[in-house]
């Protein structure tokens, strides 16, 4: 059984298909890099729903189309236009893109997330809340939302807040892409398989168990990563209690990385940037993914209304100048109750959880 309720462009953009004993959800919009539209998310939770108690199917797998990718995230085109003129599209797309990432995070079949190639933000919400995650030699996996005045969500800040030490931290406020050891130090994925093994990983997991597959095919390590290396300096200067202090402490290190890692974060968005750290610390004292999401979206909607979102995806996508006006443009002029509104309730912005089916 597999849903078709979309029609047209619209069905062809998540394919559906069932070999053997795996369930197929390739994403199709390989010219926008598989981006997350409301639809799509819509026509994966459907298939979830017919896929979650037929017995034919054993295993979910989740692949990108194209060369470059699984997913690059949301339609930040779409988001822009209805930040722009006030709209509410993008409230209702948060909506069902967190809820399917709770419902991923507690499916009780393997849903195994090929994250080959660029994944990021809701991409890896589709993919890093599954319970078998590969990744291989081409992968980048980032939440790099402050760089367009947003804050990471879709689980996000779960994830990153549960990273050994303050490695998430690091990389919720720079945005900055991890390879595949990394990805699998942070938490963020299982395993590593090299690219030119996923053809023939994909054809076994239609006759034979995952854990068998994956047994062939984990033999070797990934390449080195470069977080392990950092530790130091990454978890005393993230540690720090304000993006402020953690600035200050990454220019005095005197190591180079931390250097250029605080001119990096200096480029976000003060908002983005306070709001996310606020975020983080408190997502850690959540116990639930669906409690975190419940925070997530309280933020996103509010980010909603916040004149960096539109300008940063302004001067990052659409009009490719790189050089966002943020407001206000420092750090140190971000009030105390600028960020804590962020994550009130006003206006109806609640997410609730319907059970799973």
């Amino acid at each position: 059984m597999t849903p078709d309720t979309a029609v047209g462009a619209e069905a062809e953009h998540v394919l559906l298909a069932i070999r053997g004993r795996a369930a197929h959800l390739t994403l199709n919009r390989p010219k926008a890099l598989n981006a997350l539209t409301h639809a799509m998310v819509r026509r994966i939770d459907e298939a979830l729903t017919a896929w979650e108690h037929d017995p034919a199917v054993e295993t979910v797998v989740l692949t990108g189309a194209g060369e470059r990718g699984l997913c690059a995230g949301g339609d930040i085109r779409a988001i822009h236009e209805d930040a722009r003129t006030g709209g509410t599209a993008s409230a209702d797309f948060w909506r069902d893109e967190y809820r399917l990432n709770a419902r991923i995070a507690r499916w009780s079949k393997p849903y195994v997330a090929v994250m080959d190639g660029i994944v990021m933000g809701g991409g890896v919400g589709i993919s890093a809340h599954g319970n078998v995650r590969i990744v291989t030699e081409r992968s980048r996996v980032a939440m790099p939302e402050t760089g367009i005045g947003f804050v990471p969500d879709v689980g996000g800040t779960y994830l990153l807040s549960r990273t050994p030490g303050e490695l998430g931290t690091h990389l919720a406020l720079t945005g900055t892409p991890v390879g595949a050891a990394d990805a699998i130090l942070c938490g963020l994925a299982d395993h590593y398989v090299p690219s030119l093994q996923l053809p023939a990983l994909l054809a076994e997991l239609t006759s034979t168990p995952v854990r068998d597959v994956l047994a062939h095919h984990t033999h070797q390590p990934p390449p080195p990563g470069e977080l392990a290396a950092h530790r130091d300096w990454i978890d005393h200067c993230y540690a720090a209690d304000t993006v402020e202090e953690i600035v200050d402490r990454l220019l005095a290190t005197g190591v180079p990385e931390a250097k250029q890692t605080a001119e990096t974060i200096l480029t976000k968005s003060p908002t983005s940037l306070k709001v996310t750290l606020t975020a983080m610390r408190r997502a850690r004292e959540l116990p639930t993914l669906e409690e975190v999401l419940t925070q997530e979206y309280r933020i996103s909607c509010a980010a909603l209304t916040s004149p960096d979102l539109v300008e940063g995806i302004r001067a990052q996508v659409i009009d490719k100048d790189r050089k966002p006006r943020w407001v206000p443009g420092t750090l140190g002029k971000v009030e105390d109750e600028v960020v804590e509104r962020f994550f009130g309730a006003e206006g109806g912005r609640e997410l609730g959880f319907r059970s799973a089916t």
